[in-house]
């Protein structure tokens, strides 16, 4: 018996509607064959057959919402599966791609394909590899990333087996339907092989949710324990913010595999980070920036209780001016809460250059003075470095530079919010 469940189904997606069965129970099943479609709020996706055989039980119905790795149906080895295996290489499979061979036979080579990602995506890229050639997977084992412009998705493996080759490398581009890999069912390695196997996939696991495959790149590239960072996703899944906001709290260097960018058009210091954008993240870039050039822009307003720090300011206003030599203003406080929600979502803090995010190891606060020629905004550099004293003496200095005029321009430039 072999289950069927639901996929990852790109960043931040925690649960889908079961949005038509293509098959039903008792039906002949081919590998790698549509089942199921399920749509979420970003992307229609087709379940494929993890085997061959006969659709035995439905689980979920048209209309239901499920959750990842939620069962959905399960394929048994009934009247179709001994077809499927002994007359595999006239049932072609959908898509286009070379028949599989039935995952019920011990020693036989299975083609894992790249999947159907949604309506009308027709190629991926290579994201990451999770396994390595000779290594031992078990059935729907995630081995593959696939990042089109719409999700990021994982393969998993179609039986339990051994990886007897790699024919797509990280990075390429894929059709739908292309062979990515093949495996040999089974418990022992294949004789063809690597001569030394790996024990495991090395893929950074969370202890009670599986990782997408976002938040899993960011783990892996910094060196990150998994395990160790609190998620906030839906049943306490770890997202990508998740990661990103654990790289701050552990202040680990940039690591060497991040400044390995394709292209370098802009020189970053050693406080600077340079990751590679996926399909999908560029897209939604490319789709945000478009929507502002053609559609009307809305401001919306929060309230905030400001009680604690209006008594926190008239406590300690005069002892501060006393210690400091400077007034204790509102604006120390807002550039302090700024740094630590910049902190807590550090892509506010970070620029698009071409395909790349660049991630900023600080914060040069630009804060907005007012002139009688005008609003300027001057630079308070390494803001996140300085006391709430040097803040404000260096925002009263600004403050007086700009009203007499003799700001220079390198002092408005170079913020990052």
């Amino acid at each position: 018996m072999v289950e069927i469940r639901v996929p990852t189904l790109g960043e931040s997606v925690t649960e889908a509607t079961i949005g038509q069965w293509l098959k039903k129970e008792g039906d002949n099943v081919a590998a790698d064959e549509p089942v199921v479609e399920l749509e979420t709020d970003k992307v229609s996706v087709e379940v494929p057959a993890p085997a061959a055989g006969v659709l035995s039980k439905i689980s979920a119905q048209e209309g239901d919402t499920v959750e990842l790795n939620a069962l959905l149906g399960e394929i048994g080895e009934g009247a179709g599966a001994p077809a499927s295996s002994v007359n595999g290489s006239s049932a072609p499979a959908t898509n286009g791609t070379a028949p599989a061979a039935a995952a019920s036979a011990s020693g036989e080579e299975i083609q894992i394909v790249a999947p159907a990602s949604g309506e009308s995506v027709t190629e991926a890229d290579i994201g990451e590899w999770m396994v390595k050639v000779g290594d031992q997977v078990k059935l729907d084992d995630p081995i593959v990333s696939l990042e089109t412009d719409k999700a990021a998705v994982d393969v998993p493996a179609p039986a339990s087996g051994t990886i007897k080759e790699i024919v797509a490398q990280e990075g390429d581009t894929v059709s739908v339907g292309a062979v990515l890999a093949v495996m040999v069912t089974g418990d022992a390695p294949a004789a063809s092989a690597a001569p030394a196997a790996a024990p495991a996939p090395s893929a950074p696991k969370a202890d009670n949710a599986p990782l997408s495959p976002a938040p899993r790149r960011v783990i892996a590239e910094n060196n990150l324990d998994a395990g160790a960072i609190q998620g906030t996703g839906k049943g306490g899944r770890v997202t990508k913010g998740d990661a990103l906001a654990a790289i701050g709290s552990v202040s680990a260097a940039p690591q060497p595999a991040q400044a390995k960018a394709p292209h370098t058009p802009k020189p970053l210091g050693d406080r600077e980070e340079r990751v590679k954008m996926s399909r999908l993240r560029q897209t939604i870039a490319s789709r945000l920036k478009e929507s502002q050039n053609t559609a009307a822009q809305l401001t919306t307003f929060n309230d905030v209780d400001m009680s604690a720090v209006m008594s926190t300011r008239s406590e300690y206003k005069e002892l501060f001016e006393k210690k400091h030599g400077t007034k204790l203003g509102f604006m120390g406080f807002f550039v302090k809460a700024s740094i630590a929600a910049l902190r807590e979502v550090p892509e506010v803090n970070a620029e698009i250059d071409g395909t790349d995010v660049v991630y900023k190891n600080f914060v040069h606060m630009g804060v907005a003075v007012g002139t009688p020629t005008g609003l300027v905004v001057p630079v308070v550099r390494d803001a996140d470095q300085m006391s709430f004293a040097a803040i404000e003496k260096k925002i009263g200095e600004l403050g007086l530079r700009a009203r007499d005029g003799k700001l220079s321009m390198a002092e408005m430039q170079g913020g990052t919010f």
